[in-house]
């Protein structure tokens, strides 16, 4: 038995030190070794950093859906509660998101203009008619007329102007004579073509 362990154990030890010689002949030696170890691991470590950053980029627009369409949807959605509040927060995102002719399209596409034009109708407070006439005002800016062109046609100049003045909040004023005077303006444009 002694015998048979010294020859595994010889037989291992040499396994291990084979040769001896090719450590002598190769061109690496331990601090390049060490060098691309490490160089390895940073590649490895970047590759990891960037899975998790697109990882937690997808996972980010998942959970918060403040991102694009999923916003100017959920502000129409706000429209309809019939909560004041609701009413004004969903407005001033709309207002808000309104800042090029692409986007107030995708807005009045979405059934947004129509929305704010029924709530301007049956505000009942100051705060609401405000945002309201906030987000149209934003909505007739586009310089293609097309969303100006879409509030006309649905009746907005006669809801904008029975909408009442606030003796405590000129904005609202400004607001309706902002909008009035946009849609006089692509009227006056549609009936010269």
């Amino acid at each position: 038995m002694r015998i048979l362990t010294a020859r595994i154990a010889n037989h291992f030890c040499r396994a291990r030190n084979a040769n001896p010689r090719s450590r002598n002949f190769s061109s690496s030696n331990k601090k390049d070794d060490l060098t691309l170890e490490e160089e390895a691991e940073r590649k490895i470590g970047w590759c990891l950093k960037i899975f998790f950053a697109g990882t937690a980029t997808y996972i980010g627009y998942q959970f918060f859906p403040y991102l694009g369409d999923n916003l100017i949807h959920q502000s129409i959605s706000l429209l309809h509660v019939k909560d004041p509040l609701f009413k004004r927060m969903g407005a001033s995102r709309l207002s808000r998101f309104a800042i090029d002719d692409e986007r107030r399209m995708k807005v009045v596409e979405m059934g947004g203009a129509q929305e704010l034009l029924h709530m301007l109708g049956s505000a009942k407070d100051d705060k609401t008619r405000k945002e309201a006439l906030k987000a149209l005002a934003a909505l007739s800016k586009s310089v293609a007329g097309e969303a100006a062109k879409f509030l006309g046609s649905n009746g907005a100049l006669s809801i904008v102007k029975s909408t009442p003045n606030s003796l405590e909040d000129s904005d609202i004023s400004t607001y309706k004579s902002n909008i009035l005077e946009k849609l006089v303006e692509k009227n006056l444009a549609v009936s010269s073509n």
